[in-house]
């Protein structure tokens, strides 16, 4: 049994029916780790967070959380908080109500200290006092999050915590989940948002039908699938469309935009064509302006990945 490890998952199965969620799921989360779980619709992510949060237990498989085996009846492990398909609250309550009768049922600090500590780490102290009906999804994700934080977890699972945030928000949960990681904490959060989780995410775990199709570091995704569209914008797009495609290991996609006038130009390339590209173009004199993927790594990843697998490839 590795102690190092906040989820050690081997052989998970879980079916409802006919239907078959999770296909033999390997994972392994660290302790310390921000941890993403990525999928489309329907691919077990949610059943997988349920059996980390003890909601459910697998049909068969061995599933460790923070070093001790999860039993065979649902129940929460020790340690671990979170939700999935939202957070659950008192509508009628304040933030403040909620979270002391949240603390009151799990046995948790309630104290007034603790509870304004947690409100103030989420960005929710000027709302405290209003109830939770008003709440917009954003404000409710957070309160959920405050609630977790109130029970000291060692691991932390999260189902869409970025959904409904505005940027005041998402700053304030990706600042909490960050301390936590830094403190030792395992972290384990499922979301559509590419960009959160790249930004917090030091390992992923895509999930399609049901089965692990990638599970490592953000680095080696990138590196087994390093050819990205990118799109520039310079300063003389129909020369860098020229350019463009003078230089090996080039390819335009799409130049139409740059010879109506625009400045738009989109290549496909591996990164050592495109800084090659650039040097050219430094020493042609045209100015680059923009130079982004049109998509990001993981979701060009994870697009490539979920359709190989749902095809048979």
């Amino acid at each position: 049994m590795d102690v190092a490890l906040a989820v050690r998952a081997r052989g998970i199965t879980k079916c409802f029916g006919d239907v078959v969620a999770l296909d033999g799921i390997d994972l392994d989360v660290a302790r310390g780790q921000i941890h993403g779980l990525v999928g489309p619709n329907g691919a077990g992510k949610t059943t997988l967070l349920g059996l980390l949060l003890g909601l459910a237990v697998a049909d068969s498989g061995r599933l460790e959380v923070l070093g001790a085996p999860v039993g065979r009846t649902p129940a929460a492990p020790d340690g671990v908080a979170g939700f999935v398909d939202g957070p659950g609250l008192y509508p009628s309550l304040t933030a403040r109500q909620n979270l002391a009768a949240l603390a009151a049922l799990r046995g948790h600090d309630k104290r007034s200290a603790a509870i304004d500590d947690v409100l103030h780490q989420v960005g929710l102290t000027d709302v405290a006092d209003d109830r939770a009906r008003g709440f917009s999804l954003g404000m409710r994700q957070r309160l959920g999050l405050a609630a977790a934080l109130l029970t000291k977890p060692r691991l932390l699972v999260l189902d869409e915590p970025s959904n409904g945030l505005d940027p005041a928000g998402k700053k304030h949960v990706h600042g909490v989940l960050t301390r936590l990681a830094a403190e030792g904490t395992g972290v384990v959060l499922s979301s559509h948002r590419m960009d959160d989780l790249e930004a917090l995410c030091s390992e992923v775990t895509i999930l399609a039908t049901g089965r692990v199709v990638f599970s490592g570091p953000l680095t080696k995704l990138a590196a087994e699938h390093p050819e990205l569209d990118f799109r520039l914008l310079t300063s003389d797009p129909r020369a860098a469309a020229r350019l463009a495609g003078e230089v090996a290991g080039i390819r335009v996609v799409d130049d139409a935009a740059a010879w109506r006038g625009a400045d738009a130009l989109v290549v496909r390339a591996l990164v050592p064509a495109l800084d090659e590209l650039v040097a050219r173009f430094v020493h042609a004199g045209i100015a680059v302006r923009e130079l982004a993927p049109v998509v990001s790594p993981l979701e060009a990843a994870f697009l490539t990945l979920t359709e190989q697998q749902e095809t048979g490839r």
